[in-house]
């Protein structure tokens, strides 16, 4: 199978169930934002971290290419490949898990630090941007309203988690100085 099908030269692609729209549709770009987001993830995993850290955000990018999926499908009958509810639940306990290594924030923190850390919050803000994305979709048409949940976690774990690189690797978040 050829990498190009010629059929997008239009300025269309296809959805799941054969739709093709513009390459400009929010739904196209919303699904577009969380491919960024996993591939911003993929340059975090391209730098050492603990196993532990690695683990869970391999397993996120597998997600993520579970929101993608689940974005292209506009059908909400079809149920394989959708952002589930315990996806979303287990983002949340993994935050909290991770935020009890931490000391409660008394400063806002900009993003930084140690190398790893600074890329896990370029990946925040790229999850957030594509939670956005999500946003302005779901006020046009139907979706899976965990997708837009999940990213909204997803932004908060990252910045958690860059906190946590952060402190292991004895680096301090960079407070912000007004």
């Amino acid at each position: 199978m050829k990498i190009y099908t010629k059929t997008g030269d239009d300025g269309t692609t296809g959805l799941q169930g054969g739709k093709r729209v513009l390459k400009s549709d929010l739904r196209i770009i919303a699904y577009g934002a969380v491919d960024e987001a996993n591939s911003s993830l993929g340059v975090a995993l391209s730098h050492d971290m603990d196993a532990d850290i690695r683990e869970l955000l391999t397993r996120i990018q597998n997600e993520l290419f579970v929101a993608g999926s689940d974005l292209s499908n506009p059908d909400l009958g079809k149920k394989d490949n959708r952002i589930t509810e315990q996806m979303v639940e287990n983002l949340e306990k993994n935050i909290d898990r991770f935020e009890a290594e931490l000391s409660p924030l008394t400063n806002f923190i900009l993003p930084g630090g140690h190398q790893s850390a600074a890329h896990l919050h370029m990946a925040r803000t790229v999850s957030r941007r594509a939670e956005t994305d999500v946003v302005a979709l779901a006020k046009d048409e139907q979706i899976n309203s965990y997708c837009q949940k999940y990213l909204n976690r997803l932004s908060d774990l990252l910045f958690v988690l860059a906190r946590v690189v952060n402190k292991r690797n004895g680096t301090s978040d960079v407070v912000w100085k007004p």
